[in-house]
């Protein structure tokens, strides 16, 4: 069988809502991972994605600022982590059951770090820091039961190879593209030896992105972009991942260009299972 995964850093879902069923019309995803909803759980569009046949709705809201949901045609459980040192809406994570078996599933939006990469001035960006650190101890601490079905994706605030972002040595030390941060997700990456699906799939020498600034007037002209929005997956299904190769693999650029569209377009992968 196969399943599509989508993640999107949708930047207000009830302001957009009308692009989510817009696109879950056109795409047909399976499950559609939200970052910065910015709503409470309460607040959160649950009828017209039910109506649609997302039935399956998990959602970590808060007022106004962050949070994410992970919306499902497939059964969803809950799962009990804990990754945000301040206790901000941030993360879901969920096993997803499939008719050949589930996998974990976590929805993630990795703070954004503010402006000065220097946790003596800059609160926001130990908070960055401090978020992936947990994140490294939590899989760490799994990798250690032996290696299990999971997909990891999200608003990363990441971009990490060069071919990440325009600019490899201007961004050097913008926050996103920071030698300490990209050095820290790739710790993170290595302790449980998860599989960063779009290099993987994709040479390394070829662009990549999947957000353009709102102060970008034309981003095909410009195409100043950067990868922050991110699909892993543990070895255990690795293969399950490739097996589209590069036809399974979409960053759906067009969304950027809707009327009102959030700065991050959607990236999706088909698994193989």
């Amino acid at each position: 069988m196969s399943l599509k995964i989508t993640t999107w850093n949708i930047n207000s879902v009830r302001l957009r809502i009308d692009q989510v069923t817009r696109f879950l019309e056109e795409q047909q995803s399976d499950v559609l991972c939200l970052q910065e909803i910015k709503c409470l759980e309460n607040q959160f569009p649950y009828k017209p994605l039910r109506e649609m046949g997302y039935a399956h709705i998990e959602v970590s809201g808060q007022k106004g600022y962050h949070g994410v949901a992970t919306v499902s045609k497939l059964p969803l459980d809950r799962l009990p982590t804990s990754f945000c040192p301040v206790d901000e809406a941030r993360h879901v994570s969920t096993k997803v059951t499939h008719s050949d078996g589930d996998f974990e599933l976590h929805n993630f939006y990795i703070p954004a770090g503010g402006e000065v990469a220097d946790i003596a001035v800059n609160p926001k960006f130990k908070h960055k820091l401090d978020f992936i650190e947990a994140m490294r101890c939590y899989f760490s601490g799994r990798f250690e039961t032996g290696d299990s079905e999971q997909v990891l994706v999200g608003d990363f605030n990441i971009a990490p190879h060069e071919n990440d972002v325009w600019s490899h040595k201007q961004l050097l030390k913008v926050i996103s593209h920071t030698p300490l941060e990209v050095g820290l997700l790739k710790d993170f990456q290595d302790c449980h030896d998860f599989v960063d699906v779009a290099r993987e799939i994709l040479n390394d020498d070829e662009k990549l992105f999947s957000w353009w600034s709102y102060r970008s007037k034309d981003i095909n002209k410009s195409d100043r972009g950067r990868r922050l929005d991110h699909i892993w997956v543990s070895q255990a299904l690795k293969s399950a991942a490739m097996a589209g190769g590069r036809t399974g693999l979409t960053v759906h650029k067009d969304c950027r260009f809707w009327e009102r569209p959030s700065d991050h377009a959607p990236v999706s992968l088909t698994l193989g299972l």
